[in-house]
């Protein structure tokens, strides 16, 4: 028996067959439930542990159809619409999995009907696993209240009034039961009816593509898991350039014959439909989880989806026939990369529209789309009398500190005037040559930054660096600061 805590009173949260025999319920007291049997166990509820169970078994259940469905705390909602056929009919699917949740450790009860409302009414109160089309409404007539998935406070009130069954719902008038009760009592009775339809919304999405293979005799070895990856990426790549696309994120789904399911999630850079490119993602994302694997007693089921597809743009060969295949290499070697590393172990840096220089650029994952660029300013032509042979003079540093570094700088003789000298890393640095200022202030509305002036220096050991000053000299002011921000090659 299971307890929980409601209104600071623990009381009975679930039980099995042999507490019910006892004439125990749901709901009643820990301290009547002792008083008249001082021997039972009680265990008190793990909500968290219990949502992960079932959540297990839903992956488990994946098996049968992907539309599957959490229903409340202790029930599975299974979309089996054109799956049946594929286990040999309803019955035959049922059985199978009675008896695999038998064999599991799990007592099971299951209801299939053209409704869900139906379903869920077979599943808890009939010993009719299978309702036929048709028949909704003489499975449901005998059935409590409780049978229309209805509030406790709505049947407490039907039942003031002597509707206790499903059936002396249905034979009532429809529109005082609506004024009285309110439109979800209705609304519950033609869903179970088929009167009105009734989503079932999957808790995972269901992928636009996948290939399965079962297995007669399950595997361990991750080689053979491996094989299995490339026949299946063979079978998908047909699909994929029939529908002109390739795959942006392949899910690999390993069923164990004792329930536990193994999801595995790779991502591209560019869209893929080569099953020898699948398999390499697939070797170095088991290379990644190798030491957390756990093949049990085997897989005997193997699946291959396509969680997101993209448009396949095939490129044409040039003249020699030859395609430029050091871009694809690149996002082959990044993608093997994020297989066993994660998605953030290769960054690409990208701008980003901003004034202040460290703002001015951002790393993303290599296989995010960048946002939209700033283009750069077009320079105007230079007239064509006069030449364009002018040295280069390089108006950024090769490296820029992500965080501008402190300097000791002396008063200047011009008060708004380039440094002299300067001390940086305890070093003394005498300047040479000065090129600026180049005023940069921060976008109108971060009024909070002061303004700064760049400076190009060079000191008398040849070395360049690019210093600002934050601030103006004034009296009504604190005293700028300067930084270093910087170095030239």
């Amino acid at each position: 028996m299971i307890s929980h805590r409601d209104r600071n009173a623990q009381r009975i949260a679930a039980l099995d067959e042999r507490a019910e025999a006892l004439r125990l319920k749901p709901g009643m007291g820990i301290a009547d439930a002792r008083a008249m049997h001082p021997a039972i166990d009680i265990i008190e509820a793990d909500p968290q542990a219990d949502l992960r169970l079932l959540e297990s078994l839903a992956d488990w259940c994946d098996r049968y159809t992907p539309l599957v469905a959490l229903d409340g705390t202790d029930g599975l909602f299974l979309d089996i619409t054109g799956c049946a056929h594929l286990f040999g009919g309803e019955r035959a699917m049922l059985d199978e999995i009675l008896a695999r949740f038998f064999h599991q450790g799990f007592d099971v009860r299951a209801g299939i009907a053209s409704t869900a409302g139906a379903a869920w009414a077979a599943a808890r109160f009939s010993r009719q696993c299978i309702v036929e089309r048709g028949d909704e409404e003489r499975l449901l007539a005998p059935l409590p209240l409780t049978a229309l998935r209805l509030d406790p406070q709505v049947r407490g009130s039907l039942e003031s009034v002597g509707l206790r069954t499903a059936g002396a719902v249905m034979a009532a008038p429809r529109a005082p039961l609506v004024r009285r009760f309110g439109a979800t009592l209705l609304l519950r009775l033609d869903q179970a009816l088929g009167r009105q339809d009734e989503a079932v919304s999957p808790r995972l999405p269901v992928a636009p593509l996948s290939v399965e293979r079962h297995l007669a005799e399950p595997i361990t070895l991750t080689d053979d898991i491996e094989r299995l990856v490339f026949l299946l990426a063979t079978a998908l790549k047909t699909d994929l350039e029939r529908r002109g696309e390739g795959a942006r994120a392949l899910a690999l789904l390993l069923f164990r014959v004792d329930g536990v399911v193994s999801r595995l999630v790779v991502g591209t850079s560019r869209p893929m439909r080569e099953p020898r490119l699948v398999q390499k993602l697939f070797h170095e994302r088991l290379a990644a989880i190798a030491e957390d694997f756990d093949a049990g007693y085997g897989f005997d089921l193997v699946r291959l989806a396509v969680l997101t597809t993209a448009p396949f743009d095939i490129r044409q060969a040039d003249l020699a026939g030859d395609v430029e295949e050091d871009e694809e290499g690149l996002a082959l070697f990044v993608d093997r990369i994020r297989a066993r590393l994660g998605d953030g172990a290769v960054m690409k840096p990208v701008a980003i529209e901003s004034h202040l220089p460290e703002r001015a650029v951002t790393t993303i994952p290599y296989w995010e789309n960048p946002p939209q660029r700033v283009s750069p300013p077009k320079k105007p032509a230079a007239p064509r009398n006069l030449p364009t042979t002018t040295p280069f003079q390089p108006e950024r540093p090769i490296r820029l500190f992500r965080v501008p570094e402190p300097i000791e700088v002396p008063a200047t003789e011009i008060p708004d005037g380039p440094p002299p000298q300067f001390r940086w890393r305890r070093a003394l640095h005498r300047v040479a040559s000065v090129e600026g200022p180049e005023r940069i202030a921060a976008e109108w509305w971060r009024k909070q930054e002061p303004t700064r002036d760049y400076y190009r220096v060079e000191d008398t050991d040849g070395r360049r660096y690019w210093l600002y000053r934050q601030g103006f000299y004034s009296d009504s002011e604190p005293p700028p600061r300067w930084f270093m921000h910087g170095v030239f090659a």
